[in-house]
């Protein structure tokens, strides 16, 4: 059966995302935002190709949020 590209790009972000939420909860800082990040700019790749305005928004500022709190994070 063939897939395209969205199907692979959704489920390798999904568990990017899921490895990114189990390394957040267990301290690793700064590794769990940085991992979130990749899971989250392959997801808004996914929702810009579907143009599904819900998950664009979602993933944008999720990516955004986590970027932002690195950038304080270190900035500050």
């Amino acid at each position: 059966m063939h897939q395209d590209l969205n199907f692979y790009l959704k489920w390798i972000a999904t568990a990017i995302l899921i490895a990114g939420t189990a390394v957040n909860s267990l301290g690793y800082y700064p590794a769990g935002p940085l991992i979130l990040i990749v899971g989250g700019i392959i997801w808004l790749v996914v929702s810009i190709r579907w143009r599904e305005s819900s998950l664009i928004v979602t993933n944008g500022v999720m990516l955004a949020t986590a970027s932002l709190g690195l950038a304080w994070h270190y900035l500050s």
